[in-house]
């Protein structure tokens, strides 16, 4: 087994908004960044010494703009195929997220009025189309991407077998990143209450890094911590009726707004 080295790939900002570059015996790229981004993913993974045409895959966490908003273009750079969740076909293949956007706080509310946020981005069809456990071993990295839903229907995370968890929105640090360090919930949630299930999941599977969405590694045990508080706080605001969470479809995926 090779060490599979996780590499922060700043798609807005300095960790506003990240992608990640996995590099294992092969290399594979998680997220896709907002519409445009895809020639500066691939200039960066060139400035870690890759050849964007060896990437083996792209995988995409779930169905925001700000992660697979650049997806179809980045195949098309590197020739790599993309890997999403059934659960997340609808925007991948119009373009659009699901709205009204369930925004977490006030920073979600601020964000949801952003017109970046509602735009439509390059349609794609995934070449692999998860359903479970998927094995990476096979695209050059030891390790799975694990479906954990709730902040949107298929959202997934990618852990490896050295124990680094690339969790997308599964978590965040404060305030879209400013804030270093301190765990925090993304600007938005479909089902806040699943989504803490999963973290609290993954986190039973003892992972050693938390890499985010949006910010810098979190600790673990910390996030633990942060995890244990917000399930009272959600768990109150249930008990009020002011728990948003996205209707589901007799489908079992999220309906459309």
């Amino acid at each position: 087994m090779s060490r599979t080295e996780i590499v922060p790939i700043p798609v807005l900002g300095r960790h506003a908004v990240n992608a990640y570059l996995l590099l294992g015996r092969h290399p594979v790229v998680v997220d896709a960044g907002m519409p445009g981004s895809g020639r500066r993913i691939t200039e960066q993974v060139a400035a870690h010494g890759v050849d964007p045409r060896d990437v083996r895959l792209i995988v995409v966490t779930h169905g925001h703009l700000d992660h697979f908003g650049s997806a179809a273009e980045l195949r098309r750079l590197t020739g790599a195929p993309i890997a999403a969740h059934a659960a997340d076909l609808g925007p991948y293949r119009t373009g659009r997220v699901r709205e009204p956007y369930l925004p977490t706080g006030p920073m979600g509310r601020l964000m949801a009025r952003s017109p970046k946020l509602h735009v439509q981005a390059e349609p794609f069809e995934p070449d692999l189309v998860l359903r479970g456990e998927t094995a990476l071993a096979d695209f050059g990295v030891d390790g799975r991407i694990i479906p954990m839903p709730g902040h949107t229907a298929g959202s997934v995370a990618v852990l490896t077998e050295d124990g680094d968890l690339v969790a997308g929105d599964l978590i965040a640090n404060s305030f879209m990143g400013l804030v270093q360090g301190r765990p925090a919930n993304p600007p938005f949630h479909d089902d806040p209450l699943a989504n803490l299930a999963s973290l609290r999941a993954m986190l039973a599977l003892n992972p050693t890094r938390l890499h985010v969405g949006h910010g810098t590694p979190l600790d673990p045990a910390r996030a633990a911590r942060w995890a244990t508080a917000e399930q009272r706080r959600l768990e109150r605001r249930a008990a009020r009726g002011r728990l948003r969470t996205r209707p589901q479809d007799p489908a079992g995926e999220p309906a459309r707004a």
